[in-house]
Formats: structure tokens, C-alpha cells, sequence
């Protein structure tokens, strides 16, 4: 929700940061090779975390010219540097020469709840709360971007600045999730719209009910992929991509209804 308010994009979502490209990276460095951040069981996680901070870090610089930071140049690099980081990976798949490192790493780009321990998630948790405040409490700042940099400065912000501290802490947020769960798909770019649908586009209302609709999205998908083909565990990104396909199609018909 933070992405679309700060870049007014309704596509916006954490894959376009490549941050979650930064991730899976890092992660499978370890998975395939033995390399990573992190000791023991924690190095997993710790090289995704590792690759997803790389990722933002390439973002931000490729994104600012002449100091500034507009919304189009943030969603092209976060695509052109998604794009580098999912080549590195699939060449790393390639260059394994592993079948079994290749199933662990297709598995957890497409997500899975089933690796997570209380350590990650405590660690995780944290720093999704401390992130979620932070935006809570910057939601004026989100309201005057999503109507446009005008009437930002109007409001005396600095639309470059604002961007870059909304995107350290968003990617930070997707950092410390994705590092635990690999990359699901349409959560970060259904949920804004059905939320926004339910309770209207002020952030400070907006970004809770987001954050509600989609805890409770991910845990009935989380509980559908486990049920599918149990005792086996389907990735948890298949499930959230056959029903938010359609949901996008839904909100796609429904935007046009009221000619937007």
C-alpha cells in the first residue's frame, strides 16, 4: 500500500523493488553453494536478508539522479535490478548442477510458511511492527503523495526525500518477511485494493485494515496448501496466485466501472 501511495502506480508492489529478487538471491548462494550470512540454521535467513538489503541498496542509487527521486525512476530500477538478481539466481540453479538444491530453491521462491521457527518469526516480527508504526504514523505524508508531488510541497514535504525513507523502511518490512517465507506472489498487490475498497484510500485507516486482510488471506492460503495434496505442502505462492488472479480481474473490471 506504501508503494502505490508513494510511486501512484496501482501495480506497485514488493517484487517491483526487487527487493524480493535480492532475497531469493542470497538465499540460494546458501541453499546451492553453502555461502551466506548467518551461523547454523540462521544463515538462511540471514542471506536473504543480506541479498534483499544489496537489492534495495542498487535500487536507491540507480533510482536518484541529480538528487532526486521520482516515483518512475524508483519502478524502473526496481524492475531492471529484479531482472539482474532473478537471471543471477536461475544461472546459480543452472551452474549447481543439483536437483535437489534446484527443488529446495524452486520451493522457496513460491513461498512456503513450513520452514519458519519462533526465532525467525520473533526477529521478523519486530521489525515488521516497527516498520507497519512508522508508516502508520507517516500516513499524511503517504495521503499527500498519493494525490501527487504538488501538492506534497504544497504541505511544505520534499517528495525525493519522503520516497527514500518510505522505501528504506518498506524494504526493510519485505526484507525481514520474504527472508523467512521466500517470495509470495499477490498478497503485496491484492490486498491495497481490497482494503482501500473496504475502508476508503486515508492511510491512516487503510494501512491497518491492509494489514489485517492480509494476515488473514495468507494464513486460509497457508492453510489451503497444506490441505491440497497433504501430507505434502504445495507451495503457498501457487495457492495465492490461482486466487488472486482472479481477484485482480474482479478489481480490473470494477476500476473500469467507475472509469478509472
Amino acid at each position: 500500500m506504501a508503494l502505490q501511495a508513494m510511486t501512484r502506480n496501482i501495480l506497485a508492489e514488493p517484487y517491483l523493488l526487487g527487493v524480493v529478487g535480492g532475497a531469493s538471491t542470497g538465499a540460494a548462494l546458501t541453499i546451492l553453494f553453502g555461502v551466506g550470512v548467518g551461523i547454523g540454521g540462521s544463515q538462511l535467513t540471514g542471506s536473504a536478508f543480506a541479498g534483499a538489503l544489496l537489492a534495495m541498496a542498487l535500487v536507491l542509487g540507480l533510482g536518484r539522479s541529480g538528487g532526486q527521486v521520482t516515483s518512475t525512476r524508483l519502478l524502473l530500477a526496481g524492475v531492471a535490478v529484479g531482472y539482474v538478481l532473478n537471471a543471477a539466481t536461475s544461472f546459480m540453479i543452472f551452474a549447481a548442477h543439483s536437483a535437489q538444491g534446484a527443488q529446495d530453491v524452486l520451493f522457496w521462491l513460491l513461498g512456503s510458511l513450513g520452514l519458519a521457527d519462533w526465532n525467525a518469526v520473533s526477529i521478523s516480527g519486530i521489525i515488521v511492527a516497527v516498520a507497519f508504526l512508522v508508516l502508520l504514523g507517516w500516513s499524511r505524508r503517504l495521503d499527500a503523495l498519493s494525490i501527487g508531488d504538488e501538492t506534497a510541497r504544497s504541505l511544505g514535504l520534499s517528495p525525493s526525500r519522503v520516497r527514500v525513507e518510505l522505501l528504506v523502511v518498506v524494504a526493510l518490512c519485505v526484507a525481514a518477511v520474504v527472508a523467512v517465507s521466500g517470495g509470495i506472489a499477490f498478497v503485496g498487490l491484492i490486498v491495497p485494493h481490497v482494503a482501500r475498497l473496504c475502508t476508503g484510500s486515508v492511510h491512516r485507516v487503510s494501512l491497518i485494515s491492509a494489514a489485517l486482510i492480509g494476515a488473514i488471506f495468507l494464513v486460509w492460503a497457508d492453510a489451503l496448501a497444506r490441505a491440497v495434496l497433504a501430507p505434502a505442502d504445495v507451495p503457498i505462492g501457487i495457492i495465492t496466485a490461482v486466487v488472486g488472479a482472479p481477484m485482480l480481474f474482479i478489481l480490473i473490471r470494477r476500476y473500469r466501472a467507475y472509469g478509472a
